[in-house]
């Protein structure tokens, strides 16, 4: 027959809840992470809010859409997820170089605007900026995914810090090393590159591969050269350099694989992204996005809603760590 000390069972069974309370506590008092739902009680509408209001903006002018996706991918990668992006004025963040072209920013401020109406001083403007991502996928008929939350806005937006985002003309290696700073993987980089599925690119940013690649005289080999006249005609040699080109051909509205398909034919845009299909650690992935044979297929809609995740917590503010601003363009 066994004897059980019920005494000691039950001063252990108390010490243990003590300590998952402390554990709780913590991670409430110094923020640790975002989870999803975490305005369902303090501002229940905040989602619907921002997805109405991404809608809205997008059926009126389409290229807020990737303008949105872009802005979250270019704000994660400096400081991390944090607003940073959103803030105006000299010397910030939005004024720098690569973020010249971004676009939505009204999107943003409408969506801040409403919910402060309703929910004064609750809802981050980091955390609209992710939903708004979200969101921007959906409308232009991609899969969702559930957004965590719970981010709270930095105080600090600098110009300088953008030498973090990855450009247009670097290696993969080079980009893998960037990415991987961040905590994300090759398929990481693949999958959320892929967001180039939707929007543009000015001519000034791809034709030197038009006409002068690598100071050769001559185009960049890896253009399929039927595109290459096609391209050539959209950017003409010192035509306008502002001039927009879609950067996934036959299908810049719609959320889906076809940006794939155009690298495996040679019809990338951007250098960074023609790469993608010649250099071998990324090209498996593109690959299986298309479900080639030989290779173990993967949902892009499904696994590009999984990276976006990854993504939106680098480097999180939460809790008193940051601020909920009043306006989204500047601090408190």
């Amino acid at each position: 027959m066994e004897y059980y000390n019920y005494n000691l069972i039950n001063k252990m069974v108390t010490i243990i809840f003590i300590l998952v309370l402390v554990i709780v506590d913590v991670t409430m008092v110094f923020g640790q992470g975002t989870r999803v739902g975490f305005y369902s009680s303090t501002c229940p509408r905040a989602e619907s809010i921002v997805q109405s209001t991404v809608r809205s903006h997008f059926q009126s002018d389409p290229t807020v859409a990737p303008g949105l996706l872009r802005m979250h991918f270019h704000d994660c990668f400096v400081q991390g997820c944090d607003g940073s992006i959103l803030i105006s004025g000299t010397g910030t963040e939005r004024t720098a170089p690569p973020n010249s072209n971004l676009r939505g920013f009204e999107v943003i401020d409408d969506a801040k605007q409403q919910i402060e109406a309703v929910c004064p001083g609750v809802v981050s403007c980091a955390d609209i900026l992710a939903l708004a991502a979200r969101d921007s996928v959906l409308v232009t008929k991609g899969l969702t995914w559930s957004v965590p939350t719970g981010r709270t806005d930095g105080r600090v937006s600098s110009a300088s810090d953008t030498s973090n985002l990855p450009g247009f003309t670097e290696s993969v290696a080079a980009q893998k090393q960037k990415f991987a700073a961040k905590g994300l993987n090759t398929q990481d980089l693949v999958t959320l590159v892929g967001g180039h599925t939707i929007g543009t690119s000015a001519c000034q940013f791809f034709s030197y591969r038009l006409y002068n690649f690598n100071s050769t005289g001559g185009p960049d080999p890896s253009i399929d050269a039927t595109f290459l006249s096609q391209l050539q005609a959209l950017c003409p040699q010192n035509g306008d350099g502002s001039k927009r080109v879609a950067l996934d051909t036959g299908s810049v509205n719609n959320f889906d694989t076809s940006y794939f398909s155009n690298l495996r034919n040679g019809r990338g845009i951007l250098e960074s992204d023609q790469i993608l299909w010649t250099d071998a650690s990324t090209k498996v992935f593109v690959q299986r996005y298309l479900g080639l044979r030989g290779f173990l297929g993967l949902r892009f809609g499904l696994e590009f809603g999984k990276s976006m995740v990854k993504m939106s917590n680098i480097e999180v503010l939460t809790g008193t760590n940051g601020e909920i601003r009043k306006v989204c363009s500047a601090f408190n």
